[in-house]
């Protein structure tokens, strides 16, 4: 999560980090985000089920988000469900209590993301780590290589936005760190700018786009007092997608509003 500050800036179309309350309720869903992505993280061990991480981390982003501002009427809970991708799965891997367990070994590679939201203000996380490595085992090969250069290109990025930055220069960057460990983003992946109770608004950060992708993507500049999810994925691969078995279970709620004619239908 990265946000850009200037003391005594103000802004009139929407509440912003210019507010210390604004602040305050960011650094609370980040502060809760970051405990559930350790819990998480911590539980990830071998023999561990993704289903079970996964309700592990919902529950403690519910309980966590309960503890605050009781008497107040807002809105607080998960921004996005825990999602725990296993190896070459990319990620946003929830799985439903009906599919087959996906148990993790020794060797994995565990991507954990989640957000969590207070009044609407939105911090998202996220963490790569390997099932069993440790200091005295530690990881090594291409699996080392991706992890540094996801590593680095996140490091990079968070200081490239900035205002006055502007996207595509992200995006070379995450580009050049990864070539450097013969890796390479994964294709198409978005960061978003965060806005009150919106987790992917205009504003965006493309990966590897394809010359198509490069055309249509709308380039922006970095404001003051804005707030972007970096979102960084690295592949040992051609970083190129694949559609998986997997069915989707993560949906986005939209805010369009349709008028039923009949009774019967609403």
């Amino acid at each position: 999560l990265v946000s850009m500050a200037e003391k005594g800036d103000s802004s009139d179309e929407e509440p912003t980090i210019a507010e210390d309350v604004i602040v305050t309720k960011y650094k609370m869903a980040g502060d809760m985000a970051n405990r559930t992505l350790k819990a998480v993280i911590d539980s990830a061990v071998e023999g561990a089920k993704v289903l079970d991480l996964c309700e592990l981390g919902d529950k403690m982003i519910t309980e966590e988000t309960s503890k605050v501002f009781k008497k107040e009427k807002i809105k607080k809970g998960i921004a996005f469900p825990t999602c725990v991708s296993v190896n070459n799965c990319v990620c946003h891997f929830s799985p439903l209590k009906s599919d087959a367990d996906v148990i993790l070994k020794n060797g994995d590679l565990v991507k954990v993301e989640l957000a969590v939201h207070v009044d609407g203000l939105i911090a998202a996380v996220a963490n790569s780590s390997v099932v069993g490595s440790s200091k005295d085992n530690r990881v090594t090969g291409r699996l080392a290589d991706v992890l540094m250069a996801g590593h680095l290109a996140s490091e990079i990025a968070y200081r490239m936005v900035i205002p006055g930055g502007e996207d595509l220069a992200v995006t070379d960057a995450i580009t050049k760190i990864s070539s450097d460990f013969e890796c390479t983003p994964v294709e198409g992946i978005l960061s978003h700018r965060l806005r009150k109770n919106t987790y992917d608004s205009e504003k965006t950060i493309i990966l590897n786009p394809t010359e198509n992708q490069r055309r249509e993507h709308k380039n922006c500049e970095f404001e003051l007092h804005e707030v972007y999810a970096v979102d960084v994925i690295v592949s040992t691969g051609d970083g190129k997608s694949r559609q998986l078995d997997a069915r989707t279970t993560v949906y986005k709620k939209t805010e369009d509003i349709y008028n039923l004619k009949m009774k019967a239908s609403r």
